[in-house]
């Protein structure tokens, strides 16, 4: 049975159509609305590759039905970007070399600048805490840490 209905994702209303009741939030992301910054790589919510923020809270949309979202606010990656620049913790992953091969970039984005809501000045402890739920099998972590750093910085500027 296929579903139309309504998603608002980064501030703009999207028209879903076509949709099952059981499909995830991710899929309908990235193949009915057409944002690709949030990957699908375990489905299984273990790698946070696919991570978004609904209503305030970090979620990985691969665990989500996309239907269980109506109503509510979704940050993608992409909404994270204001006006088409990066945002502050975007510029701060490229500068610090935190984007290797790119694929867990989004997710583990889109988990800093929650944090980063939540929390100006987190300790390490306290980030590498909200980045337990991503991996990444080429940085090993240090680049990001210090992107998150420079971020605390310039903010406190």
């Amino acid at each position: 049975m296929t579903n139309h209905f309504t998603l608002r994702v980064n501030g703009a209303d999207h028209d879903v159509r076509d949709s099952w009741l059981g499909e995830s939030l991710l899929d309908v992301l990235r193949d009915r609305i057409g944002l690709l910054g949030s990957k699908g790589a375990c489905e299984q919510g273990e790698c946070g590759s696919c991570s978004v923020v609904i209503d305030g809270e970090l979620v990985c949309s691969c665990l989500v039905m996309a239907a269980s979202t109506i109503g509510q606010s979704i940050t993608t990656v992409e909404g994270i970007a204001t006006d088409g620049a990066p945002s502050d913790v975007q510029r701060a992953f490229v500068d610090a070399g935190a984007v290797q091969c790119g694929f867990c970039t989004p997710g583990l984005i889109v988990a800093v600048h929650s944090l980063l809501e939540s929390d100006g000045e987190p300790t390490e402890t306290e980030v590498r805490e909200a980045l337990a739920g991503n991996l990444c099998r080429c940085t090993g972590y240090g680049r990001i840490l210090e992107a998150v750093e420079r971020v605390v910085v310039e903010r406190r500027r």
